[in-house]
Formats: C-alpha cells, sequence, structure tokens
C-alpha cells in the first residue's frame, strides 16, 4: 500500500492538489473504507478505494490509475468492480472529480455518471470537486442487487 501511496501522490490529481504518500496512504486505512489493488505482475496498475458508511453509502474515495496503464481499460475494470459490490447493498455510487481534471470528467460521463454538484475549495482553495453520482434505484424501498 505504500509502493501504491507513491505512486498516486506522483501523479495528478493527487499531486496537483499537494497531497503526499502519507495523505494517500492514511486515506486507504480509514476504518469501514475497502482498497483493492489491480497489479500486473509486479507492478501496480491501479487501485479502487470505496467507503460503505455513512450518508453517502457507496462512495468511491479513490480511482487510480498508474501512468503506465492509462488507457488500458484497468479503470474502467477497477470501476466495474466497485460498482458491483456498491449496487449489492446501495442504490447509489457517490465519486468526486476534480474540476480540472477534464479526462477523468470525460470518462465518469462515458460509463453513466451524472453530475450532481460541485463542493467549492473541497480539497484546496481555488480548487473545485464535482460531485458525481451513477444510480440503479431510489434508496426509499432499495433490496440490494444481484450483481
Amino acid at each position: 500500500m505504500r509502493a501504491a501511496a507513491r505512486l498516486m501522490a506522483a501523479s495528478d490529481p493527487w499531486r496537483k492538489l499537494g497531497l503526499t504518500p502519507k495523505h494517500c496512504l492514511k486515506s486507504f486505512k480509514v476504518p469501514y473504507r475497502e482498497t483493492w489493488l489491480a497489479v500486473a505482475g509486479a507492478d501496480i496498475a491501479g487501485l479502487v478505494t470505496i467507503t460503505m458508511y455513512g450518508t453517502f453509502r457507496g462512495y468511491i474515495q479513490s480511482l487510480f490509475v498508474a501512468p503506465g496503464f492509462r488507457g488500458t481499460g484497468v479503470g474502467a475494470e477497477l470501476l466495474t468492480r466497485a460498482e458491483k459490490i456498491i449496487f449489492k447493498k446501495a442504490p447509489n455510487v457517490f465519486l468526486c472529480v476534480s474540476s480540472f481534471n477534464r479526462g477523468a470528467q470525460r470518462f465518469y460521463r462515458r460509463l453513466g455518471y451524472a453530475r450532481v454538484g460541485v463542493l467549492k475549495d473541497m480539497v484546496v482553495k481555488g480548487q473545485d470537486e464535482i460531485l458525481l453520482r451513477k444510480t440503479i434505484a431510489p434508496a426509499l424501498g432499495f433490496k440490494g442487487k444481484n450483481v
């Protein structure tokens, strides 16, 4: 996990936001979060971290693809895995994407995510986070889904 945190901190958007490897590593270790790594041989290809508690149950805390693996489908595979886990227990997937990260915004839009809000200066002053959501049902009465 330390190696993954170092990779994340050296890549945008984490680098642009000024997040250190220590910040990234700490985000994996918060209780009630689950993190999965994608590996290719001895290399870390990416990771996804989800939170399954609280108001935004089904929140993707991090979706990271290592620079050498971008555009190979690793991100879509990690996102699909997270969605399957979340949709078994919750009708919504939430995530934030930095306002300057246009490529990630296109990626999420292509995979069915819709903008539901803007969080001004959420991580650092002058950089907004865009809250996105993908849904399969209203929350009230949702019983879970076999995915």
